[in-house]
């Protein structure tokens, strides 16, 4: 590279929005600890009623929330048009992230129950090659080559995390819980991409007022017609609800969706994959499982991945998409 593209590469990396990158990390941090409460939850309730409850929480939450910033104590994020009724097409994109989300939620717990945690895990992050594929196909967005390696790099890393469970694969009963996997990579694949497109219109809050509601109505009959109990029973699995309602839902998903408000969709997704590296640390230092010398291995070419991919121009949103940010 020459010295005037390295000078150009070092321009570019020190405009690049760090406080939606700061609520980027933040948001996958929350997202890693997600697990921890749905293992204590589903103690006591099943995974539908475990997600019902994480919906349905947050939504009183946001909407609370929401009312008060629509009260006169808006911040920086809320913009002018979060005061309008969404109508028409705003309000079917509002309702079908909500729907993309608990669909999504629905089929990867499915999943697991039917095929092994590696290969769900697997096929699920592919979540950022349909994210971008789908911005390329619906909204003609594009990628550049230093992107697009970095994203097969760090989806390599993720592999690796899992590479022994990978190569017991067995085909047969686990291929219908390999494809619920897949399809659950395609719903938070596009949900990126709508929300991205809703942040032109209306604040984070707003969004997550109304996906987290719109999520919770669809779990409910899910959740009741299969017969699992429906709210927790004991103070621990109120606990692991709520945290998991306040930590993964409103700060996990309600940051990312902050975010993306400067960051393009395929970057966020793409730095998702980071996640299960955040899930073994807290792992290591929480429940003192040990961490192997493949998954160190594993973290290096994530975080490799990592900077290719942020240090492209394709990180950011182009100043056509960010114009009406």
């Amino acid at each position: 590279m020459t010295a005037q593209g390295r000078l150009s590469r070092i321009q570019y990396l020190s405009s690049f929005p760090i406080d939606s990158l700061a609520a980027l990390i933040g948001s996958l941090i929350c997202l890693s600890l997600s697990p921890i409460f749905i293992r204590l939850s589903e103690l006591e309730i099943g995974p539908n009623a475990t997600a019902f409850n994480r919906f349905w929480i947050a939504a009183v939450a946001f909407g609370l929330l929401n009312s008060w910033l629509n009260g006169g104590h808006q911040k920086q994020d809320a913009e002018p048009e979060a005061h309008k009724t969404p109508l028409g097409t705003e309000t079917r994109l509002l309702i079908a992230d909500g729907l993309l989300l608990a669909m999504g939620t629905v089929c990867w717990t499915w999943s697991l129950t039917q095929t092994s945690v590696a290969n769900s895990s697997i096929i699920h992050n592919l979540i950022p090659i349909f994210a971008i594929l789908g911005g390329w196909l619906a909204f003609g967005k594009l990628f550049d080559r230093r992107f697009i390696v970095g994203m097969f790099v760090a989806i390599a890393g993720v592999t690796l995390l899992e590479i022994n469970e990978l190569l017991s694969f067995r085909i047969g009963s686990q291929i219908v819980g390999d494809l619920a996997a897949l399809v659950s990579a395609i719903f938070f694949g596009v949900h990126p991409l709508i929300a991205e497109q809703l942040r032109t219109k209306f604040n984070s809050v707003t969004i997550m007022t109304w996906s987290s509601t719109t999520s919770c109505i669809l779990l409910l009959p899910v959740t009741v017609f299969g017969k699992e109990q429906l709210f927790p029973s004991s103070l621990t699995g109120w606990f692991s609800v709520i945290a998991l309602a306040v930590v993964g839902q409103m700060l996990g998903i309600g940051l990312w969706t902050y975010c993306l408000k400067k960051i393009s969709s395929g970057f966020a997704s793409l730095v998702g994959l980071i996640i299960p590296v955040f899930s073994a640390l807290e792992g290591w230092a929480i429940l003192s499982e040990p961490i192997t010398f493949l998954a160190l291995v594993s973290f290096v070419v994530i975080l490799v991945g990592m900077y290719m991919a942020i240090s492209s121009r394709s990180a950011i949103q182009s100043p056509i998409e960010s114009a009406n940010s």
